[in-house]
């Protein structure tokens, strides 16, 4: 399984701006969110990439995008059914074809030298499975996330069985459901805003979708291909950033700040701005 293609999802109504919002990257040079998660699919060795846009956006992204913008297929989602729907959009791109699914409002960075999406990738082509990427999470936020239970697969190091998912459950319903052996009291394997998917997925979201559940969740799907093909989810050795929170925009600049060439700069920043609030 070569994992050559990927999709982007930004055609939400809240999210369709956020790919559009420029920051500062690593190498200390301004880019748009866009262009620093297409980025990310390219460091992971993807050929060909469809972003999911809302009908009327494709020149504003097109020209977020830069120089990678000869590397976008731009798919039209007509109608707002939601999260699962804006996957199902994808179809004809991808084809019968394995890849990566990516979301427009999240940006990653690595806590090593291979990227986010590069570290999941690697995995999916070893296991020749779909895998998700996970993030140990405390409960507290699980008001947002899709998260995973099943169990850890010996001799590997982050590497779990998904045995069953749910979409922002309760802290009740996760205590039931989906405990993780291993996690520190209170935490949970939430979803990383990545995963690498069949072309399975698109069967089971038409089936779901012919039943007109407008705003269905991608977790509904991911449970029921757990259930038909062997499902791994992988805790990613990296962080997300999702810029649509409140302060979301501020926390991804700062990460990607303390991340980049000019660390040393943004930590003087930092104690300047707090030294200063102290006064």
């Amino acid at each position: 399984m070569k994992i050559q293609k990927a999709l982007i999802t930004a055609a939400g109504q809240s999210q369709r701006t956020l790919p559009l919002q420029t920051l500062v990257d690593r190498d200390g040079g301004p880019k748009t969110a866009l262009a620093i998660i297409v980025e990310e699919a390219l460091t992971a060795g993807i050929d060909e990439i469809g972003i999911v846009v809302h009908p009327g956006d494709q020149a504003a992204y097109a020209g977020a995008a830069g120089i990678h913008a000869r590397r976008l297929h731009f798919i039209e989602q007509a109608e707002p059914r939601g999260y699962a729907h804006a996957v199902a959009c994808g179809r004809d791109f991808i084809g019968r074809n394995p890849f990566l699914l990516l979301v427009g409002d999240h940006v990653y960075v690595s806590r090593e030298k291979r990227c986010c999406a590069r570290q999941l990738v690697e995995i999916a082509e070893a296991h020749q499975c779909v895998v998700s990427a996970v993030q140990a999470t405390h409960e507290s936020k699980l008001p947002y996330f899709g998260a995973i239970g099943g169990r850890l697969i010996g001799g590997h190091t982050g590497l779990f069985e998904v045995m069953d998912v749910l979409e922002k459950p309760t802290p009740t319903e996760a205590e039931q459901r989906l405990i993780v052996p291993g996690l520190r009291a209170g935490n949970y394997l939430c979803f990383f805003g990545m995963h690498v998917l069949t072309p399975t997925v698109f069967d089971l979201l038409a089936e779901m979708l012919a039943r007109d559940h407008a705003g269905l969740p991608l977790s509904a799907a991911l449970a029921r291909l757990a259930r038909r093909e062997r499902y791994l989810a992988h805790e990613i050795r990296g962080r997300r950033y999702d810029i649509g929170a409140k302060y979301g925009l501020l926390t991804a600049q700062l990460a990607l700040g303390l991340d980049g060439a000019d660390r040393d700069e943004v930590l003087t920043g930092l104690v300047d701005l707090l030294a200063a609030r102290g006064r």
